[in-house]
């Protein structure tokens, strides 16, 4: 390298040096000028913060004031009644009560934010008047340090400046004296190559005449020799001094380079958070409590306000229409206690207080007994048809006054657009159009409701009228002990025929509307339905309805599938008790599936029958819809997901993770492997599961007689034949519509043309329709005369 090019390269190495540190010194100015601008904005911050909750307690002021007077207002005029006695009478109702509690509310809410406002005024903004004060003074001692901090940086660079510098001339020294040392050893390799030669080309010379020549000639040699030795020897020694002196200088520039970079990078990586945090010190803690105040202060105000609008909501909860009658009419019991019963009355005195039942008149009454039975038959088939009617009209009637529109919650949705709440509220449920339909609608179910009322009225008069003359009938003919022991008779029929249902209603019929039409409808058991329509399904479950019978297809699946899980969920008791989880996860473990289900089938033969019969009619229902898993996707896996939390709930203390994973392998063991796990018809006798989406009871039969599983299934197939050989059917005309409660019994329409067998019981008869055998109600049809033997 030649010494105007080495020249130059340094220059531009300390060019860029230079640049680099002009940098550094602009950023760290830069730096103080941020820390002061967010010093700035910090006391700006503050101070905004003091005049909003300055102003803010104001308006909370003004707001407690304004509650008060509207409370007082009220109560005023309340304490103002007349009739203390009355007023105090009616606090007892619940409507009554939900005024007092709302008054009180307000009342609640003027001193809650009396107190809010004081809280803001004497707590919050002295926090933050002392957050700035604190935040000023720390910034100040901060920025000194930080100072000292950008002074030390820069004498670190200045060192590091001259390190390099003393580097670059030792090196460029050693550089130049090991050049020199290079051209003298050229010389010396040079002046020996020369001392060859002449060697050479005296050698074929006489010695005797050349002998004095060539020790002259050796002399001259060797003494040029030697200069040049020494000149060597000399740039070797300047040389290697040169070079001691660059390594030294490099070693030092290398570790001031070392220990530059290493005070750069902690100043920016360390002092500089460091600085920060000294800036922040206090100040994001100090802002945290203050307004951790304001947040303690409004919970509370919350909190105080929800306690006082739960009360609101228990007597909201608590309005009851049937209760405050009761309490109305206990209130004036005086008004509205029955008088007393009015006594006969003997004329010119006549004792006889009793109807004559002797002869002639005993045919007589004997045929108003029966006149008035066939009467009073009649009017109960038609007053509870029009009994329905009207709970059908009432029930309209109370689905538009209880039609829940009173979530206002879209109304608080706000978005960035600036559309007001008034606009919202404009599009909903309270716009006038909707309020004029609703209130006709509702003002024309109203008038047919009260015209129903009347009727019913009127026809329960009439049947209270007729029955008591029936009763008095009945009584003095003797008749009422047989009456009583048929009643009776009917009766424990009854409660005989519903004790002994051991599929729940509400489980039997959804499986068989499922199985009917939802065997392929897609995540069935996964989707969720609608809320309202399983809450309505439910409850008419709970009314001892079946709002799922007859073919009808109007029902939402979804919903359907959701009643059903709902009521395995609501069970007071799981299906699977706690006290057999453990034996059931034991079984788990085990690989091979058949053997898995054998040890499931002997932790479940333990419980209870009834139990054992749900549970088989429920997993074989299951089984049959995973079937139909390529169009439903449920497979056993997802099934066993959607119903092992309702069926069999995790202990308490167990990991509620690893146990559910369990669970779900256990409720898919049993699905798949359900005819392994359950007894057969044979060994457990109760209802099975038909693919149909009926119910077979291999249990008891319509009249109550014990048969086997043989003998039941026998009886579906040659039943008719039997009946047709003793006699043939008869035929009958339905003068109602009738619903089945049961897959027993059947449903018609008014005018059906019925096939009745035989009869089997006083109020029922084995029949068909429409292809279908079932249960027909006597009351319900009209026999054909000419037939009936």
């Amino acid at each position: 390298m030649t010494s105007p090019a080495k020249f130059k390269k340094d220059k531009e190495i300390i060019a860029e040096y230079d640049t680099q540190v002009k940098e550094i010194r602009a950023q760290l100015t830069e730096q103080m000028k941020c820390l002061d601008q967010q010093c700035e904005l910090r006391v700006q911050l503050l101070q905004d913060l003091q005049d909003f909750f300055r102003k803010k307690a104001e308006i909370e002021m003004d707001y407690s004031r304004n509650l008060e007077k509207l409370a007082e207002r009220f109560l005023a005029k309340t304490r103002s009644t007349k009739d203390q006695q009355f007023k105090k009478d009616q606090n007892v109702l619940s409507p009554v009560n939900c005024w007092n509690l709302l008054l009180n509310q307000v009342k609640r809410e003027s001193r809650d934010h009396t107190t809010l406002s004081d809280i803001y005024l004497n707590n919050i903004i002295p926090r933050f008047v002392q957050v700035s004060e604190d935040s000023g003074r720390l910034f100040k001692k901060s920025k000194e340090v930080g100072q000292q901090l950008q002074d030390d940086l820069m004498k670190v660079l200045n060192e590091l400046y001259s390190v390099m510098k003393t580097y670059h001339m030792y090196n460029a020294d050693s550089i130049s004296a090991q050049s020199k040392l290079k051209e003298a050893e050229k010389q010396e390799e040079k002046q020996i190559g020369k001392s060859v030669k002449q060697e050479d080309r005296q050698a074929p010379r006489s010695p005797d005449s050349t002998s004095n020549v060539r020790i002259e000639e050796k002399h001259v040699r060797r003494s040029s020799v030697k200069k040049i030795e020494k000149m060597k020897e000399k740039r070797q020694a300047k040389y290697t001094e040169n070079k001691l002196k660059a390594i030294k200088a490099r070693n030092e520039y290398l570790l001031a380079l070392e220990a530059t970079n290493a005070s750069v990078f902690k100043y920016y990586i360390h002092d500089l958070s460091d600085l920060i945090d000294c800036c922040d010190l206090g100040y994001h803690a100090s802002l945290n409590r203050a307004l951790r105040t304001f947040l303690s202060a409004e919970l509370n105000l919350e909190q105080s306000k929800h306690e006082g609008l739960d009360a609101i909501e228990n007597a909201v909860e608590n309005l009851d229409a049937t209760s405050d009658k009761q309490r109305l009419m206990e209130m004036y019991n005086n008004v509205f206690c029955p008088p007393m019963k009015f006594e006969f009355q003997p004329h010119m005195g006549d004792m006889a207080s009793q109807l004559c039942a002797q002869q002639p008149v005993q045919s007589e009454l004997v045929q108003r007994c029966q006149q008035l039975q066939s009467r009073l038959s009649t009017l109960k088939i038609e007053n509870e048809e029009v009994k329905k009617t009207m709970e059908a009209t009432l029930q309209t009637i109370q689905d538009i006054v209880t039609v829940e529109d009173f979530d206002v919650s879209d109304c608080f949705q706000y978005s960035n657009s600036m559309e007001s709440v008034k606009s919202t509220v404009s599009e909903t449920f309270m716009s006038k159009p909707s309020i004029a339909k609703r209130r006709a609608n509702q003002q024309e179910t109203e008038q047919f409701y009260f015209t129903k009322m009347k009727e019913y009225l009127e026809g329960r008069n009439l049947i209270t009228k007729l029955q008591a003359k029936h009763d008095l009938l009945q009584k003095t003919l003797g008749e009422s002990q047989r009456t009583d022991c048929s009643l009776a008779r009917r009766s424990s029929t009854v409660r005989k025929q519903d004790s002994s249902q051991a599929i729940p209603l509400v489980v039997e019929s959804c499986i068989r509307f499922i199985s009917r039409h939802g065997l392929q409808h897609e995540g069935i058991f996964r989707v969720s339905g609608s809320q309202v329509e399983v809450n309505d399904i439910k409850n008419a479950f709970e009314r001892g309805e079946d709002p799922l019978a007859g073919d009808q297809n109007d029902h939402d699946m979804d919903s359907i599938a959701g009643v059903l899980k709902l009521y395995f969920r609501g069970l007071e008791h799981p299906l699977f008790p706690k006290d057999i989880f453990h034996d059931l996860m034991a079984c788990v473990t085990m690989d091979n599936l058949q053997e898995r289900a054998l040890h499931i089938r002997k932790v479940l033969l333990g419980l209870p029958k009834t139990t054992l019969i749900i549970m088989r009619y429920l997993f074989a229902f299951l089984n049959h819809l995973s079937q139909f898993s390529e169009e439903n996707m449920m497979d056993p896996y997802n099934l066993a997901i959607c119903f092992g939390p309702s069926l069999m709930s995790v202990p308490e203390g167990h990991d509620q993770v690893s146990c559910q994973a369990h669970v779900n392998e256990l409720i898919k063991t049993i699905i798949i492997q359900h005819e392994n796990v359950f007894p057969n018809p044979r060994e457990l006798e109760g209802p099975v599961y038909s693919r149909g989406g009926s119910t077979e009871d291999y249990c008891d039969s319509p009249h109550g007689e014990t048969t086997s599983a043989e003998d039941s299934t026998q009886d579906v197939t040659t039943e008719h034949h039997t009946s047709d050989d003793e006699c043939e059917p008869i035929e009958a005309i339905a003068k109602f519509d009738y619903v089945g409660r049961t897959a027993r019994e059947l449903s018609f329409k008014k005018g059906a043309s019925l096939l009745l067998y035989q009869r089997a019981s006083d109020d029922w008869w084995e029949g068909r329709h429409n292809g279908i055998d079932g249960l027909i109600p006597h009351q319900y049809i009209v026999v054909q005369d000419t037939l009936i033997s």
